[in-house]
């Protein structure tokens, strides 16, 4: 009976396991499911724009500039951008945040809701809500500036620190 007992329970552990493994399969698919519906896949398009107009910024400073010399070059730091933050190394590490930060069931909420018309909508607004956001804190925020650095410098003075350029 002992023997049986402890086959039950080894089966058991088997068998719980293995849903353990089948649940977290579950969530990450569900995570992997929401991240493309969301584009997370475009997140670093922005930092790909951004060095190419650097090195098209240097280009223009060239004298008698060679148009292949610039494609070349934005080539080569695409494809040193793609080793470090490609979709493929991101997309693991994505997986595992959302899955670290929402349960199974809240991902399959957020999927069903990025799926209705509305949630649509919000992937479709999201990005110019969120830089107009930016705009208008930014905006906001340089009336303080002058306050702020003079609170700073008033503080360096205070504290005997050299006065900064």
């Amino acid at each position: 009976m002992l023997r049986f007992s402890k086959l039950c329970t080894a089966v058991l552990l088997s068998a719980s396991a293995s849903l353990a493994m089948a649940d977290a399969a579950s969530h990450a698919a569900d995570a992997e499911r929401f991240l493309k519906l969301a584009n997370a896949d475009r997140l670093t398009v922005p930092v790909y724009g951004q060095v190419q107009q650097m090195f098209a910024q240097r280009f223009a400073e060239a004298p008698g500039g060679k148009k292949a010399v610039l494609e070349s070059y934005q080539a080569k730091a695409n494809t040193a951008l793609d080793k470090a933050v490609g979709w493929d190394k991101l997309k693991p590490d994505m997986v595992k945040l959302y899955t670290s930060n929402f349960n199974e069931q809240e991902l399959k909420d957020l999927i069903a809701f990025y799926e209705s018309p509305l949630g649509q909508k919000v992937l479709q607004k999201m990005p110019t809500l969120t830089a107009q956001s930016a705009q208008i804190t930014q905006s906001k925020l340089e009336s303080a500036v002058p306050e702020v650095n003079k609170l700073l410098a008033d503080m360096s003075n205070e504290l005997g620190l050299p006065k900064q350029p």
